[in-house]
């Protein structure tokens, strides 16, 4: 983990600091002290910010909701008949570089079982959006059942982080495009 530089704000920093740990070590494994100790910033900090270490969790799934939505984003920018492609593409893009420890909201649903959480609530609302997303591309690209792409394409995206943090990115990249296109028909990219 890269040290929180100075020139953010302690709200920044509490932030970038929870979110590497978080995601690197677990939710729960990680505790507030050390939290706001590597982020160099007093507790009362912490509290002024967010509501306690759950408010700090919530925040931490809603900027990986937009660094994803913002991933989605750029492929809808795209026209219509690209946009699965580059989704795929951002997926395995995503496996390979970026979450390499498994899935965030995977992660801390395992850590967050109860359904009616809000943690819980914030995971599923993402997981209905990114569903959607999938199927209006697919949609788009002219996929006979979209429906049914997007669900295959998020069960895919789900096994291929898992099996990205246990096998390696490399191993499992490849097979993920492999099967994305055989779900899509579109060409492997």
């Amino acid at each position: 983990m890269t040290p929180p530089s100075p020139s953010e704000s302690p709200r920044e920093r509490l932030l970038a600091t929870a979110s590497a740990l978080f995601y690197d070590e677990g939710i729960h494994a990680v505790g507030v002290d050390r939290i706001v100790t590597e982020a160099r910033v007093p507790r009362a900090t912490l509290y002024r910010h967010f509501a306690g270490k759950e408010g700090l969790v919530l925040a931490y799934l809603r900027g990986e909701d937009a660094g994803i939505r913002s991933l989605a984003a750029q492929a809808a920018a795209a026209p219509p008949e690209e946009q699965l492609g580059l989704a795929v593409l951002a997926i395995a893009q995503d496996i390979a570089q970026r979450h390499t420890r498994g899935c965030p909201f995977i992660n801390a649903a395992a850590e967050y079982p109860d359904p009616a959480s809000e943690v819980r609530e914030l995971i599923d609302a993402h997981r209905a959006w990114f569903r959607q997303s999938l199927e209006q591309a697919a949609e788009a690209a002219g996929v006979q059942d979209p429906a049914g792409a997007a669900a295959q394409l998020v069960l895919l995206r789900d096994a291929a982080l898992v099996g990205g943090y246990l096998d390696g990115a490399d191993r499992v990249v490849e097979s993920f495009l492999a099967a994305a296109s055989a779900v899509t028909g579109l060409p492997r990219h």
